[in-house]
């Protein structure tokens, strides 16, 4: 994402191998996506963010960047000025601000694509939205659901009622509990973010897994 720190540990043929620094995945981003590291001032806090060549909503836009996407510069007016282009002040938050809720954060993105390995603008995967969500409230966040099931929160027992923010877990899946019954996550299925009854998941895995839900976790308060 954009802003975000990569350390570079080899350089081929135009692609550079390395890690991101917010969670230590691995794999390459093109020589060219590269820049010099700078602190970061603020970040996108709207769903998706419109990046315009000129301190004008008419002005044209050079590309939309992705909810947590990081900027540097500062705040004229209306805009956050930066080296990239000029993003309004409403799509943006100063570095440091957490959100209350990772759900409504997560829910900010509802009718987004579905992207496996996605976490911008073109689509998000469901260990992506976990993840965007968590980090964008203070919560450190590994990037696999599986990770994600080993390290986050506490396993609740079998029956307890189910509440806002649980995870729910299943075989290489993984999405947020908007309330009681309704599951928000990011799936194949819809091919899209969207909320929609657990039961109704439940029902579409139980003919290919005899245990749909793996576990059901819950985040420390």
């Amino acid at each position: 994402m954009l802003g975000e720190d990569f350390y570079v540990l080899d350089i081929a043929g135009g692609w550079a191998w390395g890690y991101c620094g917010h969670d230590h995945y691995v794999g390459y981003v093109p020589e060219e996506a590269l820049g010099a590291a700078k602190e970061a001032t603020h970040f996108i806090s709207a769903s998706a963010a419109p990046l315009f060549s000129a301190a004008d909503i008419k002005s044209s836009v050079n590309m939309t960047l992705s909810l947590g996407a990081r900027l540097t510069g500062a705040i004229e007016g209306d805009f956050l000025i930066t080296e990239q282009g000029y993003v309004h002040r409403r799509h943006v938050a100063p570095m440091g601000t957490a959100f209350s809720d990772p759900v409504a954060t997560a829910e900010r993105l509802i009718g987004a694509p579905y992207l496996w390995g996605g976490r911008g603008a073109g689509g998000v995967d469901c260990s992506g939205l976990v993840q965007i969500a968590l980090e964008l409230s203070g919560i450190q966040c590994p990037r696999d659901s599986d990770q994600q099931r080993a390290e986050l929160g506490a396993q609740i027992a079998s029956g307890e009622p189910l509440r806002r923010g649980d995870l729910v877990f299943f075989s290489g899946h993984v999405g947020f509990m908007a309330d009681e019954s309704q599951l928000l996550h990011a799936n194949a299925w819809w091919m899209a973010v969207v909320a929609e009854p657990l039961n109704d998941v439940v029902d579409r895995l139980r003919p290919v897994h005899n245990q749909p839900i793996l576990s059901i976790h819950r985040l420390a308060a």
